[in-house]
């Protein structure tokens, strides 16, 4: 047989483009591993990437507003950290679990566990949402807000916090639709939500054409109803029941041991995010007292840019965890292997190219976002250190997904613990302060940490108890 043409196979990944944005039912147990990942994997990217804009419109619009309305937007966020912990922690376990009975071809066990999550998240927000309604200017005062930032952005955390549960639900169906490998989906459902806060985030702001106008107020309404729209687009697709989820209404029967078992991988998955946002709020601590405010802002532009840039990398990430999951139900361990190795060298590859970039462009990169001489300086300064331990972050990252993937999230989050807290923080003050280097001592803790995590993932990833997990 002849080997194929490059002409072929440049028509034979687009065609799988096609097919990943498209969507629908695909069996990742068998066939090509490296046609799986890109079906799962673009869908993924663009998912993340569209979450990202939430963020981005929102403070584009809300800066125009004046410093007050910026930092209750910024205090907001921290209070939310919370509600998002919770959303990636069930989001997580969701995916693992409907991965799993959907490897198992059992697409009514997978329905039902997704439903037994959404009973978990209606619980939890009645929760969130009541203390936020009735407690937010108490927790604007406890973040450190000013009188003045409290009377005015009060209204905008109340409704923010109010409707955590549009944001739990978002991440977690999701998660569901992730787990049954129909990323495409996920990605679509993002899509309708970003468009909608997009529109109405400048009109409800600024009261353009029939909107009353509404300032930062308008911005929180904003985000709540695209959110909330985007999840209602979930369940119109999640209950129509033509994919692989099927939902009858025996799935909403309270099953105590689904529920044991989801809390029990979701606890430490949200475990995972809270340990890891902590770090990066103390690395950034510690660059504001040893280097001031030119620092602090050179790395908030630096982070903004990583996290822009390795979105990719994250969506080959969680390409893997559904992987594995639906490779382990389908009692393929040797796949999964094979799906998550194929998958690191792909990321690997393209952390290297992102390395690349930050090493010969982080000063025209930075340049884009200031002009101001201090706050350049220090925002290529921790591109480029914290960029030169990316070929080992997307090792680790792929690793860390995977393990969550196959339902074992106690380990990831006990790597975490030690390379973040008990490792990259102290490294990172004793460069900083002790051996007097300052926010550049806090950056090179960041790789050196990230590649400590690499190395302990891929260790325990290579004894192969997470082959055994029961979820």
């Amino acid at each position: 047989m002849p080997e194929p043409t490059y002409t072929n196979k440049l028509s034979h990944f687009f065609a799988l483009l096609k097919q990943s944005l498209r969507g629908g039912d695909h069996d990742y147990t068998q066939g090509s591993i490296r046609g799986a990942i890109v079906l799962l994997a673009i869908p993924m990217i663009l998912e993340l990437s569209l979450e990202s804009v939430f963020a981005v419109v929102d403070m584009f619009f809300v800066g125009k507003l004046g410093p007050n309305a910026i930092a209750t937007v910024g205090l907001t966020e921290l209070a939310i950290t919370i509600v998002y912990s919770v959303a990636i922690g069930l989001s997580t376990a969701a995916t693992a679990v409907v991965a799993r009975r959907t490897g198992e071809k059992n697409p009514d066990a997978a329905a039902h566990a997704g439903m037994q999550s959404l009973l978990i998240a209606l619980m939890i927000t009645a929760i969130t949402s009541t203390c936020g309604i009735v407690f937010a200017p108490d927790i604007l005062k406890v973040l450190g807000a000013q009188p003045d930032v409290i009377k005015e952005g009060a209204a905008f955390t109340r409704i923010m916090l109010g409707g955590s549960l549009v944001i739990i639900l978002l991440f977690l169906i999701n998660g569901i639709f992730r787990g049954a490998g129909d990323a495409a989906m996920a990605m679509r459902s993002l899509w309708v939500a970003s468009a909608l806060n997009i529109i109405l985030c400048p009109a409800l702001i600024n009261g353009y054409g029939p909107f009353p106008e509404l300032g930062l107020k308008g911005a929180a309404i904003a985000t709540t109803i695209g959110r909330g729209i985007g999840v209602l687009y979930q369940c119109y697709h999640l209950f129509k029941g033509k994919g692989i989820i099927k939902i009858k209404l025996w799935h909403f029967k309270w099953d105590v041991p689904i529920i044991k078992t989801l809390i029990e991988v979701a606890w430490p998955a949200t475990l995972q995010f809270v340990i890891q946002s902590g770090s990066w709020i103390a690395l950034g601590i510690l660059v504001a007292k040893t280097g001031g405010t030119d620092a602090t802002a050179g790395y908030q532009v630096a982070i903004r840019n990583i996290v822009f840039f390795i979105l990719p990398a994250w969506g080959l990430s969680n390409a893997a965890a559904t992987l594995v999951g639906q490779n382990l139900g389908a009692g393929q361990p040797r796949r999964a292997e094979q799906s998550v190795l194929l998958t690191t060298k792909y990321n690997a590859a393209f952390m290297t190219v992102v390395t690349m970039v930050f090493l010969l462009f982080a000063s025209p990169i930075i340049s884009i976002f200031t002009k101001v001489p201090e706050v350049h300086h220090f925002g290529v300064l921790a591109l480029q250190i914290i960029g030169a331990g990316f070929i080992f972050y997307g090792i680790g990252m792929v690793m860390m997904q995977s393990l969550n993937g196959a339902g074992d999230t106690k380990t990831p989050t006990w790597i975490n613990f030690v390379g973040f807290w008990l490792f990259q923080i102290p490294l990172a003050w004793l460069l900083a302060k002790v051996l007097k280097m300052g926010p550049a001592g806090a950056f090179i803790a960041v790789p050196v940490a990230e590649t400590f995590i690499a190395l302990a993932a891929w260790f325990y990833f290579k004894k192969g108890r997470w082959k055994e997990v029961k979820v």
